[in-house]
């Protein structure tokens, strides 16, 4: 079964953009929520649970299981991976990655462009859900966004960045302000 991963940095460590206690809540209850609601749900399939969280939700629409239960991995497997993916990425120091810097000038002309558009897609985004960087079938960079904890693996999509829009992310710190919270969220991404 999946186990919840281990953060590289203490629940302090991105103040004063994030605070402790939001991060230590959306860590070890909503992160776990998601990791063991997905465990309970694979565990009467053991042929999926060999296989890796981003091979499973590829390959949801393929899986041999009931559909009540595939929602159950689509919605819990999604939230698992988004957060995965949301707390790596992380950190109070940068560990700017030039190669996918380098793919977002040639795309977007800068990242100051990049930024623009996606602030914009997370700042409109209505309700819960996830503003996503990724890399489509053909390699190409897209942003868009995606309600609750659907996954761009689903789309066919490799995930490079993901902001996660849900309340729980940022309501103790910002309450309502919900473009305060993006706009300094790009202040603890580390790999740009």
């Amino acid at each position: 079964m999946f186990e919840l991963p281990k953060l590289n940095y203490p629940y302090d460590a991105l103040e004063p953009y994030f605070d402790k206690q939001t991060m230590k809540i959306h860590h070890t209850k909503h992160h776990q929520a998601y990791l063991d609601n997905f465990n309970k749900a694979l565990e009467n399939y053991p042929e999926i649970q060999n296989m890796s969280p981003e091979q499973i939700l590829k390959g949801i629409d393929k899986l041999d299981v009931p559909e009540d239960i595939r929602s159950k991995i689509k919605n819990h497997g999604g939230g698992y991976i988004n957060h995965n993916i949301f707390f790596d990425l992380l950190g109070p120091k940068k560990e700017i990655n030039h190669e996918l810097v380098k793919q977002i000038e040639e795309e977007y002309g800068n990242i100051k462009n990049m930024i623009g558009k996606f602030d914009k897609v997370a700042n409109t985004h209505f309700g819960s859900g996830w503003t996503w960087l990724v890399k489509d079938e053909t390699g190409k960079l897209k942003i868009y966004s995606l309600p609750n904890q659907d996954s761009p693996y689903t789309l066919g999509h490799t995930p490079i960045i993901n902001l996660d829009l849900w309340e729980h992310s940022y309501y103790l710190k910002y309450q309502n302000k919900r473009a305060e919270y993006i706009e300094n969220w790009w202040n603890v991404l580390k790999i740009m």
